[in-house]
């Protein structure tokens, strides 16, 4: 490091922190442009737990991008004729982990950091399907008028149950699994970033 570095950037965790918020830019760009590849395994996933678990409710799912839409065995109310009931929902607000994990992982300028974004990558996309998922019964069983989230049988706890997983989906699994993920895979760089600290 050269002598007339401001003593702020010596220290190896602000140079850390510089170059995860420098990568930040760069991984949501490619997140976003990517996201329709990215999110093809989301999508499979989705579709493989509606067709096992959601027969009864959902009778299609179609993929626009970066939203899901599902079409659903639910009637919209009466006199409405042939009509059903579809929901749609955007992945990309279950899936900003993923750039979040590239970002801190190309950071750390690790020497098999590829390896890590696909391990990442490879754990990040069951919790997006769960935020999705949670999204869809959310908006069928809680969010859908009553003559709708009666046809779909749920009872009050599992009402409940589908609040909290879609809350948790949204506001813990997105930001957590990333962070804590990343902290496992980097334990001997955290050590070392200790070390040069003290």
């Amino acid at each position: 490091m050269r002598p007339d570095t401001p003593q702020f950037f010596r220290s190896p965790l602000t140079r850390f922190v510089a170059a995860a918020l420098a990568w930040l830019p760069v991984t949501f760009g490619a997140w976003y442009l990517l996201a329709p590849v990215l999110l093809w395994p989301v999508r499979l996933l989705v579709e493989f737990v509606a067709n096992v678990g959601l027969r009864d409710l959902v009778r299609a799912i179609e993929s626009a991008g970066r939203s899901l839409t599902f079409v659903t065995t639910l009637k919209p109310g009466e006199g409405v004729g042939a009509g059903v009931v579809s929901v749609d929902v955007n992945m990309l607000v279950y899936a900003f982990g993923m750039p979040l994990f590239a970002a801190l992982t190309l950071a750390a300028r690790e020497a098999s950091w590829w390896r890590t974004l696909a391990i990442g990558y490879a754990v990040i996309v069951p919790f997006v399907a769960w935020g999705v998922l949670a999204d869809f019964l959310k908006g069928i069983a809680i969010v859908a008028p009553a003559a709708i989230a009666s046809q779909t049988g749920f009872s009050g706890p599992q009402r409940e149950a589908i609040a909290f997983a879609y809350q948790f989906g949204t506001l813990i699994l997105p930001a957590v699994v990333p962070a804590v993920l990343w902290v496992l895979l980097h334990r001997a760089f955290l050590e070392r970033l200790r070390r040069r600290a003290g």
